[in-house]
């Protein structure tokens, strides 16, 4: 493992993640997702039962106007086709030329080229707002590792603490990096968020859909490192409730859901571990 990042710990309080979910819900922000055949369903699930309004509009000749209308996009490249991608050049330009925040979700880089192109080619058009990987994901990103295996990380979180924080710094981005605790950086600042459970890594999406949060908080909170913070501890602290109820990945999936609605901004307060 590598040395601790030497990035400062700068917390933010909790009471501002609990505000910026009632700010998100007050204004159900209209997530635009190009995203993966295999998680689409249940991520416009998540963002339903948190408050946003999901639309999963992917092909190219509507991608980019109704990007300049939405009020975040999510753009994840797990199952990437010749068609979603052109969606996807269309939705960023458009996204970009509205002011409107933009989520890469940047699935398997690094061990397929292909991908890897498109992902370079994106962000010659413009500079997402976050960036949501696993740390090999991060590590590829960055130049410094090939990928995990898939979707799955091989690596640790703190491990790639220094990259997040380098690829923060290039594209003027935060980087969410997710893992048993999820670090989020600006390149200067640091927020670990503590909170989870391991059946999150046993439902289909629930990496992806956490970049859909992402781009819903984004779209309602000035900070977009608060808008990281405060998705990642809504999807986080929602789990371990979800956990308490369930008995196994199947119906924790159903509570997880079911936490999401009804999870509000005093319980997220008290519950969420910042570090």
């Amino acid at each position: 493992m590598s040395a601790p990042s030497s990035v400062p710990t700068v917390p933010l309080d909790a009471a501002a993640v609990g505000e910026a979910l009632a700010a998100m819900r007050g204004h159900a922000p209209l997530v635009q997702c190009l995203t993966n055949v295999v998680v689409a369903q249940w991520t416009a699930n998540v963002l339903l039962a948190v408050g946003a309004s999901p639309s999963m509009v992917d092909n190219p000749e509507e991608a980019g106007p109704f990007a300049a209308v939405a009020d975040g996009v999510l753009v994840n490249l797990g199952t990437p086709q010749e068609a979603t991608v052109a969606a996807m050049h269309g939705a960023v330009s458009a996204a970009a030329a509205a002011g409107t925040p933009w989520v890469l979700d940047p699935v398997g880089v690094g061990g397929l080229a292909w991908r890897s192109r498109v992902v370079v080619d994106l962000l010659a058009h413009a500079s997402p707002a976050l960036v949501r990987g696993n740390p090999s994901e991060i590590l590829a990103f960055a130049g410094g590792g090939s990928g995990g295996r898939g979707p799955e990380s091989v690596d640790a979180a703190e491990d790639a603490l220094d990259a997040g924080r380098a690829l923060a710094r290039e594209h003027g981005t935060i980087v969410a990096v997710s893992g048993e605790v999820d670090h989020l950086t600006d390149g200067t600042r640091l927020v670990r968020v503590a909170n989870g459970h391991r059946w999150l890594t046993q439902v289909t999406g629930g990496g992806c859909a956490l970049g859909a949060l992402m781009a819903a908080f984004a779209a309602t909170t000035d900070d977009p490192l608060l808008a990281a913070t405060a998705a990642t501890a809504t999807y986080t602290v929602a789990a371990e409730v979800a956990a308490e109820r369930a008995a196994g990945p199947g119906s924790f999936a159903v509570a997880l859901l079911d936490s999401l609605a009804t999870l509000n901004p005093q319980e997220l307060t008290e519950k969420v571990m910042l570090r």
